[in-house]
């Protein structure tokens, strides 16, 4: 038995499971792609775990963890403590070169 990959272009949010961050559209530069790099800021995920063929309920439960991680920083980025803000930096810049590698253009269209 053969696995099909998602098409690219298919967002995740359209299918009901989450096809991984790896197969995320834009490099996982998605909503929910930013849910599992959190998640692995935050360690409430290892860095290994890219959901794939998670359930929409498990991402939502993951992200009702998240909202409370974040809580006592104002969910920003620039009031983490070092270590995460490092880390946090660390997960978003390799995530931007991915996506950009694959062609991802961060210049908003006419549609957006």
């Amino acid at each position: 038995m053969t696995t099909q990959m998602p098409k690219p272009n298919e967002h995740a949010a359209n299918r009901s499971r989450y096809p991984g961050i790896l197969a995320d559209v834009n490099g996982g530069l998605t909503p929910l792609g930013r849910t599992v790099m959190d998640a692995w800021v935050f360690g409430l995920l290892d860095e290994t775990e890219a959901c794939a063929g998670w359930g929409l309920g498990q991402m939502q439960d993951l992200l009702d963890k998240l909202h409370q991680a974040w809580e006592p920083y104002g969910h920003l980025p620039s009031r983490l403590p070092e270590e995460l803000r490092a880390r946090h930096t660390r997960i978003y810049e390799a995530a931007v070169a991915r996506a950009q590698a694959a062609g991802w253009d961060p210049e908003l269209g006419d549609d957006d």
